[in-house]
């Protein structure tokens, strides 16, 4: 994606606020050579940049003075309330240094998986993005998931994903981790504790106790003479 940035003269907090005051968002690009350079983008052109994933986890061409360069997205500030971009940070790319990136995962497949055509179970997405490394050639704009395959009481870990070539993923120390889970849906869940209920022995019925004899009734004193 490409967008347009102009060299930004003045900075500092009373600056800023007048620059948002007539349509533009401040900004910065550091990395590479040389210093960090103060940009300021059009507001509304990059208010809608920002809706489009490829914005985030993409490489970006940056034109400015008639050049272009190459830089990712690093970082947005938003206003708490109003729908205003505060300030945005880039970075420059190196195409010889490895990148640090998140970049989202796509799911396809659940629809045709046993586990939701047959067993009617729900697919539990456990992450939604992935953090990689990989050189600026090689950077994905997202990665695929297939879920086709997918079985009643399974998850898809980590190392069930095919990554694409020269991208390797950061996982912070967890070896393998949960990609996606399948859980039962609340109503078979019900339906089965039902089956299983009524599938259970139920216990015999207790003896009915007989009636006790009624003591024979004593006979009546003589009434004295």
């Amino acid at each position: 994606m490409k967008f347009v940035a102009f060299e930004r003269n003045l900075q500092g907090t009373g600056a800023s606020r007048r620059l948002r005051n007539v349509g533009k968002t401040p900004g910065i690009v550091y990395g590479g050579v040389g210093q960090p350079q103060l940009i300021e983008l059009d507001h509304n052109a990059l208010w809608h940049a920002l809706k489009k994933e490829a914005f985030h986890s993409s490489i970006l061409e940056m034109e400015m003075g008639g050049a272009t360069g190459k830089v990712l997205l690093r970082d947005v500030q938003y206003h708490p309330y109003k729908p205003l971009v505060v300030h945005v940070d880039f970075q420059r790319v190196d195409a010889n240094t490895r990148l640090h990136m998140k970049v989202p995962l796509h799911f396809k497949g659940a629809e045709e998986s046993d586990a939701v055509k047959l067993d009617h179970c729900l697919v539990n997405p456990v992450m939604t993005e992935l953090d990689i490394s990989c050189l600026p050639g090689d950077l994905p704009e997202f990665i695929d998931v297939d879920l086709s395959a997918l079985k009643k009481g399974t998850v898809l870990h980590l190392n069930d994903i095919p990554l694409p070539k020269g991208v390797k993923a950061v996982t912070h120390g967890k070896p393998n981790p949960v990609v996606v889970s399948v859980v039962m849906a609340a109503a078979e869940e019900s339906a089965e504790a039902a089956v299983a209920a009524e599938g259970a022995v139920a216990p015999a019925p207790a003896a009915e106790a007989k009636p006790a004899k009624a003591a024979p009734a004593k006979k009546e004193e003589k009434k004295k003479k």
